[in-house]
């Protein structure tokens, strides 16, 4: 028997899943400006620097260890390890890589991380099918707009029910950036977007654990598992995203169906991509700015009495860990990442290293962090005040973080960045020859090289 559900939805939504489907079958290659081009190779470099340097940590080897029970066939490289997999495990574990040290590039409209699912999942297929680079490049550019504007739709209420939107938004841009590689029609794209739809994944009770880097590599893969099963002819409602019971209504309560369609062809959202100073959740990024600040200015942190610290309510809400007990869970305390700008004045992945999160004088500090909530305070912003034991006041006010679309990180910083992440897996000559295929990598004319590259030698 059928249940009397009242369902709020709205039954005259926009074609969206095929909207979007025309988009990722019909756009022309290079279709977008100089900047959008500029930042997809941004994003793509970013990406490979952040799966590079944590391809040792413990959750990927976690992970691999997990894959090679199924005995994979050797078909697609594992970013910073030696060991090759099929492409849908390559796609997966290098997801995991790529979000571990959660240094990977954002969204900030939607809090998406977007290259992690969408990269993943292209370069393993890229190897497989021997695509080119530009190939991939507008696969990486449009795979992206689909997970972004879907997320616009939906933003932020359905992050608020608890979804990890990158996870949740991802394997939609991951199979909409292989079906675009595989080169599938309108049609196909269609089936693949309706496909990935049934497989959304990431919850926010996850944060701090190694099931969050695991949200975008499983987007990855059911991304490019939907693709590859579309290409085949599975099928799938050509609504999935938009119908009453479509993903989109169902995980949202609020849906705002011009974000999908505003400039649909003419903006993309890969324009608004940023990238991580600092490795840890986005919104304490102003706090950890402001400490750096003070540091700066010849702060001694032993000469603090306390850290005031005037933050929006999301802070403390995402990154609200007063004790964290290691570096995963670091990540996510607003009280750790102020500690560390202040000890260090910067707060790379080294800094959020077990050891240093247990270190005495950092523990000290972070315990001296008094954070409020502060309604008036935006997201990209917080308000700091340093009180000396002295009793001198030194305040700092951060409007918006350095890696933010205000001040965005340079060339060269990201460039640094990158060597910070890759040296100490691959070697500093082996990780600048991989940095400058991927600055080339518009010109590529296949992947494998690349790849190649980002394996240590030997």
């Amino acid at each position: 028997m059928a249940r009397n559900t009242q369902v709020a939805a709205d039954p005259d939504a926009p074609p969206v899943t095929r909207m979007l489907a025309r988009l990722v079958a019909t756009h022309p290659s290079r279709g977008w400006s100089d900047a959008v081009e500029r930042e997809a190779v941004r994003s793509w470099l970013n990406w490979v620097g952040c799966a590079v340097g944590a391809a040792r940590h413990e959750s990927v080897h976690a992970a691999l260890a997990a894959v090679q029970v199924l005995q994979p066939a050797p078909q697609a490289t594992l970013l910073g390890r030696s060991e090759r997999v099929d492409i849908a495990s390559a796609a997966l574990v290098n997801g995991i890589s790529s979000h571990t040290f959660d240094f990977d590039d954002t969204h900030l409209k939607t809090i998406i991380h977007p290259a992690g699912p969408v990269a993943s999942a292209l370069l393993a297929l890229a190897e497989r099918t021997g695509a080119s680079g530009r190939t991939l490049l507008d696969a990486l550019v449009l795979g992206i707009d689909v997970a972004c504007r879907v997320g616009n739709v939906i933003y932020p209420e359905h992050y608020d029910r608890g979804w990890h939107i990158t996870g949740s938004t991802g394997m939609l841009g991951a199979a909409a950036g292989c079906a675009r590689l595989l080169g599938l029609d309108e049609q196909r794209t269609t089936m693949a977007l309706g496909i990935a739809a049934s497989q959304p994944v990431g919850l926010r009770e996850q944060f701090g654990t190694m099931s969050k880097p695991l949200h975008p590599g499983a987007a990855a893969r059911a991304g490019l598992m939907a693709a590859l099963m579309a290409r085949e002819g599975f099928t799938a409602s050509p609504r999935a995203l938009e119908a009453p019971r479509g993903l989109l209504q169902v995980v949202s309560p609020r849906c705002r169906w011009n974000e999908a369609s505003d400039e649909l062809g003419e903006r993309f959202e890969i324009s608004f991509n940023t990238y991580k100073p600092f490795a840890c959740g986005i919104v304490i990024h102003p706090a950890i700015d402001a400490c750096v600040q003070l540091r700066a200015q010849g702060i001694d942190p032993q000469r603090v009495q306390r850290i005031e610290l005037k933050v929006h309510p999301l802070v403390l809400e995402l990154t609200g860990k007063k004790e964290p007990a290691d570096g995963l869970a670091a990540k996510f305390s607003v009280y750790h990442g102020c500690a560390a700008g202040l000890v260090f004045g910067r707060a790379g992945e080294a800094e959020f290293a077990d050891e240093v999160v247990r270190r005495d004088d950092v523990v000290a500090l972070r315990r001296k962090v008094q954070a409020v909530v502060d309604e008036a305070i935006a997201e990209e912003s917080a308000d700091v005040t340093a009180v000396l034991s002295d009793g001198r006041l030194v305040h700092v006010f951060v409007e918006h973080a350095v890696g933010s679309l205000r001040k965005p990180m340079s060339d060269d910083a990201l460039d640094a960045k990158f060597h910070a992440l890759a040296d100490p897996v691959l070697g500093a000559v082996r990780a600048a020859a991989l940095r400058e295929a991927c600055r080339g990598v518009a010109s590529a004319p296949a992947l494998a090289p690349l790849a190649a590259l980002a394996v240590p030698a030997g």
